[in-house]
């Protein structure tokens, strides 16, 4: 039997999980002039989705966000997206692929940025994405997608984050965070480091810290929404607001 019959169903059942879930509508919170005023080339956007992977995603992390994309900017460097807001992220369907930041204009959202990257880590970073681009997910394995057709599946909270690494760690295999958390790592940038405290050789009560990075399958799209590294950019407040010049519509009057 061929790997593209053996990968049908698969693909199949990819789609389905991919399709939006009629009962739920995300709204967005920023309008889309202002979000793609506020992006910077390297910064993650986190998307809350509204598919039916979506759904198992955020009841897996306890968390909002369900998908995660890296802006990469406006211009040439897309091709047939040139002149557009463009994002790489991690699709179950096709793969690593370029979107519009049009994708996401209705959606809920929120940017997480690194701080302090060197224009060289920043250019490193997004050529390492842009090399993965057509990568695609290893659909043959029917069991890595099945597990996701239930909306909340019976999972023990400790096993959660493991369920979510998605085939067997290969390159060409990524979900959308495990993506982003490699291009970061390969810069030594962090995301959720493991800290380790070791004693001191100068100081008997003192410790070091000792940071250890996490294997990039074990990374969800919230770990860049709480990581103390990335710093969240609210579009709204880059515009400048003003509270005094808010618009308010008028209460009607209460009986005495």
């Amino acid at each position: 039997m061929t790997a593209g019959v053996v990968a049908f169903p698969g693909r199949l059942l990819a789609r389905f999980l991919s399709r939006p879930d009629p009962r739920y509508e995300p709204l967005a919170t920023s309008p889309p002039d202002r979000l793609a005023a506020a992006l910077h080339p390297c910064d993650v956007l986190l998307v809350e989705g509204n598919t039916r992977l979506s759904t198992a995603i955020k009841y897996l992390t306890q968390s909002t966000w369900s998908h995660a994309a890296l802006y990469l900017g406006v211009g040439p460097l897309a091709g047939r997206l040139a002149g557009e807001h463009v994002l790489i992220e991690a699709d179950l369907v096709e793969g690593i692929r370029l979107v519009s930041l049009r994708e996401y204009a209705h959606m809920h959202t929120r940017i997480c940025r690194p701080v302090g990257l060197a224009a060289e880590d920043q250019r490193t970073i997004l050529r390492s994405a842009l090399a993965h681009l057509g990568d695609q997910y290893d659909l043959r394995n029917m069991f890595d997608l099945a597990r996701y057709l239930l909306p909340v599946p019976p999972v023990p909270s400790r096993w959660r984050r493991r369920m979510l690494a998605l085939g067997g760690g290969e390159p060409t295999r990524a979900i959308c965070s495990t993506f982003l958390a490699r291009m970061f790592q390969a810069v030594r940038y962090p995301i959720l480091p493991r800290i380790e405290r070791r004693p001191s050789a100068d100081c008997n009560t003192c410790y070091d810290e000792i940071a250890h990075i996490r294997h990039h399958s074990l990374f969800v799209p919230r770990d860049f929404d709480v990581s103390p590294y990335f710093r969240i950019v609210k579009p709204a407040l880059e515009a400048g607001f003003d509270h005094r010049a808010f618009r308010w519509a008028a209460e009607p009057a209460t009986a005495s």
